[in-house]
């Protein structure tokens, strides 16, 4: 049901992501032209790609290493997320359980370490992201869901996490909503930031450490020349051609169309949208309490996340993952009118006490998602090229993880990390097109019908469970 106040909740939301929207954010960068040389080529300005050239430049001061990006660093996912930097390299530990029984238990201990290692970047090199350790709050919003909850809870603290299991009274008494039935408050393995001054601050720390940082120059191909590989490039307007030679390559594209054919069958790019309140009073945080700023989330296969911001409005996004045939990729598909509306009628739902409040920003992102739900990785041309991909909307954390892996890889030399088989294996491909299409559209009207009917799944549902195939943002 859309509320009669949606509409004017909205008249007034600028169509940009919030975290972008900013009145002092870095000078851009110039576009690469000529020829030019590198040691270490990372195509990708998002948290992948700096996180990749910083590393890379923190092992080895001496190595040149050149990063690319056809937007600016951190204007695409890593600048519109929700700020949810989590532990989990799997997209969770049930998932993790399910796809990596036999090192479910190293991989939860690397998320750990990897998160640890996050907030001490961010402190080493003064990021000011405003990144808060306060955990999160996952909510029951329909009773078949608190079931769920108590599992979770209970495969959490077998792998030592600190979790508590909230009643409704307890759940409201954090956080007063009237569809709160249930809670588990996870307190060690989610951290929230500002994402786009998270991906700034890595910038800023890879260009004083010398890596050399183009923006607006996209990567039109890649081919071998002798023991290295050639990457031709397009500027902007003003920008004449250019091409690097590089010793080695990280492709760190994520959801856009990827330079190297054979992740098009194991990628697909799904849009999921936020909107941005304005900032609270000091009556309106009164009504809803929420005075330990945890991230939220509810539990149904169509979620919601919301969280505090540091100047305390609230982020509501998430329910619908829109997928376009033909892995379609636009700006015109960043704004969605109905999913905006839907979202604002479940926000006031969610929290009628905030009735007359107003949304200052509308936007959309595009998500790189894989049958698995968590990253992969691999090389290429004859192990000169590594790569990272598929992070499901959990790239806020484990992007950094993945750098790690790619850096690995390139380096020849078998490592611990290396020899995961998180690292070694590869998701299920998703179909060709158009069963492509027919089959994620007829996965989400059943996770949909799913919700509706109190969880119960359907034949076609069961069907890809027991294939290990998927589709979430």
């Amino acid at each position: 049901m859309t509320l009669p106040h949606t509409g004017r909740a909205l008249a007034d939301a600028a169509p940009v992501p919030y975290w972008l929207d900013r009145p002092v954010r870095p000078d851009p960068l110039p576009p690469l032209s000529g020829s030019h040389t590198a040691d270490l080529l990372v195509v990708g300005g998002g948290y992948a790609g700096l996180w990749t050239a910083l590393l890379a430049t923190e092992a080895d001061p001496d190595r040149d290493v050149l990063l690319v990006d056809a937007g600016t660093c951190g204007w695409a996912a890593s600048g519109r997320n929700g700020g949810f930097c989590a532990a989990s390299l799997t997209h969770g530990l049930a998932n993790g359980v399910e796809r990596f029984p036999g090192e479910i238990g190293e991989l939860e201990r690397l998320g750990r370490e990897n998160l640890d290692a996050i907030a001490a970047t961010v402190a080493k090199y003064d990021i000011d992201c405003d990144l808060e350790r306060t955990g999160e709050l996952a909510v029951a919003v329909e009773p078949y869901q608190l079931d769920g909850l108590a599992a979770d809870a209970e495969l959490a603290r077998r792998y030592g996490h600190d979790v508590r299991l909230l009643d409704r009274d307890e759940v409201r008494a954090e956080v007063a909503s009237p569809t709160y039935l249930g809670g588990m408050w996870d307190a060690d393995r989610v951290a929230l930031l500002d994402p786009a001054k998270l991906a700034w601050g890595l910038r800023r720390a890879a260009l004083d450490l010398g890596v050399r940082v183009h923006e607006h120059t996209r990567v039109t191909g890649l081919a071998r020349d002798g023991t290295a590989l050639r990457a031709t490039t397009a500027g902007g307007t003003d920008a004449a051609p250019g091409a690097v030679r590089a010793r080695q390559v990280v492709l760190a594209t994520n959801a856009f169309p990827p330079l190297l054919r054979r992740l098009r069958s194991w990628l697909v790019p799904v849009y999921d949208y936020a909107l941005m309140t304005e900032p609270l009073t000091a009556a309106q945080r009164d009504a809803i309490g929420w005075r330990h700023r945890q991230g939220l989330a509810d539990t149904g296969n169509q979620f919601h996340y919301y969280r505090l911001t540091a100047d305390n409005r609230i982020l509501f996004g998430g329910y619908d993952a829109i997928y376009h045939y033909g892995n379609r990729v636009s700006p015109a598909l960043e704004q969605r009118a109905a999913t905006f509306t839907a979202l604002a009628s479940h926000f006031f739902a969610t929290f009628p006490q905030l009735d007359g409040l107003r949304f200052s920003h509308r936007w959309g992102g595009v998500i790189d998602t894989c049958t698995r739900f968590c990253a992969f990785f691999g090389t290429a041309y004859e192990g000169r090229l590594a790569y990272a991909a598929g992070f499901t909307g959990l790239g806020v954390g484990a992007t950094r993880f993945g750098a790690r892996v790619t850096l690995d890889l390139l380096s020849g030399t078998e490592t611990p990390l290396t020899r995961l088989d998180l690292v070694r294996s590869k998701p299920l491909p998703f179909p060709p097109e158009p069963a492509r299409s027919v089959g994620i559209n007829l996965t989400r009207w059943s996770l949909a019908r799913a919700d509706a009917r109190d969880g119960r799944r359907n034949l076609w549902l069961r069907t890809l469970d027991r294939l290990g195939l998927g589709f979430d943002s």
